[in-house]
């Protein structure tokens, strides 16, 4: 089984002042899902425009000081979870169109969250849509919160696929990012940026410069920090580049894709 994350920044116009679909990629991934053919496999996609700007502007996560404030961010859960919901209709329905049997996994319809992480999710249903030969397809999401001064969080895809490769032991976890992996630096502001082929410590990622951008979800220091937890219980991953045209199909068949490769060092 493979598990296939799909960023927001590829799937969604993110800098978008309003929620965006990038058509042209969406769908060209969803080609290359169907041309690649994986016998199991598990999507996740991050929320991109969809999700963002709504957790940050009601600022889902953060301590909640009195009832209006409760009642303020109730309702932004609301607005952000109907959202991300949408954008994930468009993920099923691109892959349905390529003839792939994708169902919708909603996160917070059967998981909570405790002080911003996930809380014993059962991934039964998930299991079993994987045993009929479906394409589970989740997403980044907002959830319940058992801290009752938070009472809501933020769950992003890349802390479900922390939890759903450690209880389903995918045999690879592709991530497909907009750049072809982790760097030295910020490759769009400096041409002198070294792509890393390898991240093996936490050492590795405090060393980098100019990797760490802000968002709800930690950005690409998030990111890496789940996928090390992740190598910790014995599963590697790779980061590549989504928007590059035969990269997902590739790497999805195993083939060598310019990327990076997440894995304890021995």
């Amino acid at each position: 089984m493979i598990i296939l994350k799909l960023g927001g920044s590829v799937i969604t116009r993110k800098d978008s002042d309003e929620p965006r679909i990038d058509m042209n990629n969406l769908q060209r991934i969803a080609s290359e899902v169907a041309n690649a053919s994986p016998s199991s496999l598990l999507i996740i996609h991050g929320a991109g425009s969809f999700g963002h700007p709504f957790a940050m502007k009601y600022s889902i996560g953060s301590e909640i000081v009195d009832e209006d404030e409760f009642r303020y961010r109730r309702m932004g859960f609301g607005i952000t979870q109907n959202w991300v919901k949408r954008l994930n209709t468009h993920v099923c329905q691109a892959l349905l169109d390529e003839g792939i049997p994708a169902v919708s996994v909603q996160p917070s319809a059967f998981m909570v969250a405790e002080d911003g992480r996930i809380k014993d999710p059962d991934l039964s249903l998930i299991r079993s849509y994987l045993d009929e030969g479906f394409v589970p397809v989740s997403y980044g999401d907002v959830v319940l919160d058992l801290n009752r001064k938070r009472r809501f969080s933020v769950v992003s895809g890349d802390q479900l696929i922390n939890h759903f490769s450690a209880e389903l032991m995918p045999e690879r976890v592709i991530l497909g990012t907009d750049v072809d992996g982790v760097y030295t630096r910020d490759p769009r502001r400096y041409p002198d940026a070294e792509l890393l082929e390898v991240i093996g410590s936490i050492h590795d990622l405090e060393a980098l410069e100019g990797t760490v951008n802000t968002d709800v979800t930690g950005g690409m220091a998030g990111k890496i920090r789940e996928l090390l937890a992740l190598a910790e219980k014995g599963v590697e991953s790779e980061i590549i580049n989504a928007s590059v045209k035969g990269n997902i199909e590739g790497a999805l068949m195993g083939r060598e894709v310019r990327g990076t490769r997440i894995t304890l060092k021995g």
